[in-house]
């Protein structure tokens, strides 16, 4: 246990400082049980080495990776008792799903170890209420989504701005635009994140981001996928294809039937390989207001999670009307209430009728509905019912 105490005390020398995620402030660590999940590449080990360094004791804090070599001759248990036995009080273990019965060992520290708190990352994959050993009813669970336009805004240029609500954006959107516009030119911005900004590795550089963006949609379905759901390479390299069809489609409305017979898969099966995907962080399935979301429920429309992803899969056929819907579905998606709406393009929050277009979109489809509303593209401030689309990646 000594090694991995002194791994840690290093990892803090490195954490990131200046900036945290938008989830920061949101996590609650009176509760002893935490999961914090989210697809591969969105922050979740920066996110809980920041926790562990400003808001808890590090003295009686211990970090450690699930991957770790330790694991491979001693058991999860063991440790949470030791450390428990010298005066420990959070457990923070990172990537969770990748050690073995690891629910079954939590579940255990939890019941058995009252002193001992436990926050834990994991895969967006996972499912946490049909893992081997229940915990919902002892778990805080939270989703770290991909960064936001507001926050690749800082990312980029240092520049923090304030969140907004979507109401106060709906309402007030001319001010705050005319606010963000006496601190940078958006637009530029907003091109530059719908290709590169979704993920924190941006930072790493421009030119290999996309390689390694594709890396990180690979190891989601190779190693993530594949050990939570168990699949074989046949059924992965369907997922590969899905994926594929959506993102060099205009905004996707699936024909079950067809799609099926193209992937090579069940009506069934492609619902829940979709379904996958989105647990993933590599879709969004969207509903119409009126329809379920069961099991075996076909989406009206289909999503890539995030801009970024259809550049990464393929740049030659990206779709300009799809590049603006998926933005503003990801930007609302979990966050806020988010369905397809009859006569616009989206409903939001079940209160606000969003069309999503470019700077010629004109507002038929708006007539007879309240609190309606165009999203355009190309334009930095906005009047009455027309807001720029950029402004909603400010939601969070």
């Amino acid at each position: 246990m000594q090694e991995l105490l002194l791994e840690f005390q290093l990892m803090l020398t490195r954490v990131p400082s200046g900036y945290e995620r938008y989830l920061f402030g949101q996590v609650d660590l009176s509760n002893r049980l935490v999961a914090i999940k989210g697809a591969r590449g969105t922050g979740k080990t920066t996110l809980l080495l920041q926790l562990a360094q400003q808001k808890l004791d590090i003295q009686t804090t211990l970090y450690v990776s699930m991957e770790h070599i330790y694991f491979y001759d001693n058991k999860l248990y063991d440790l949470a008792k030791e450390f428990d036995q010298n005066g420990g009080t959070h457990l923070l273990l990172d990537e969770a799903h990748k050690y073995p019965n690891w629910s079954r060992e939590i579940k255990l520290i939890y019941d058995s170890l009252p002193e001992l708190s436990i926050l834990f990352t994991s895969s967006s994959v996972l499912e946490l209420h049909r893992s081997e050993a229940d915990l919902s009813r002892r778990l805080i669970s939270y989703h770290l989504k991909a960064l936001s336009f507001r926050e690749f805004i800082y990312f980029d240029t240092k520049i923090k701005l304030p969140p907004h609500s979507l109401d106060k954006v709906v309402e007030n959107h001319t001010e705050i635009a005319r606010n963000i516009l006496q601190h940078l030119k958006p637009l530029p911005l907003f091109k530059k994140y719908l290709q590169y900004g979704a993920y924190p590795y941006y930072i790493e550089g421009e030119s290999v981001y996309l390689q390694k963006l594709r890396r990180t949609i690979d190891l989601t379905i190779e190693t993530d996928i594949a050990a939570v759901e168990s699949m074989n390479y046949a059924s992965l390299l369907n997922l590969k294809k899905l994926l594929k069809a959506i993102a060099s489609s205009a905004p996707f409305t699936p024909n079950i039937s067809k799609l099926s017979r193209h992937i090579n898969l069940s009506r069934n099966q492609l619902v829940k390989a979709i379904k996958i995907l989105e647990r993933a962080g590599l879709l969004n399935a969207l509903y119409r207001e009126s329809t379920g979301i069961g099991s075996l429920t076909k989406p009206e429309k289909l999503y890539l999670n995030n801009t970024n992803l259809m550049y990464a899969i393929d740049s030659r056929q990206v779709d300009v009307g799809n590049v603006r819907e998926t933005f503003f579905a990801n930007q609302m998606r979990d966050v806020y209430d988010i369905h397809l709406s009859p006569k616009v393009d989206f409903l939001v929050d079940r209160r606000y009728s969003i069309e999503v277009g470019g700077k010629n979109k004109k507002q038929r489809q708006l007539a007879g509905l309240d609190n309606a509303f165009v999203a355009k593209d190309d334009i930095e401030i906005g009047i009455g019912n027309v807001i720029p689309l950029w402004l909603f990646g400010f939601c969070y």
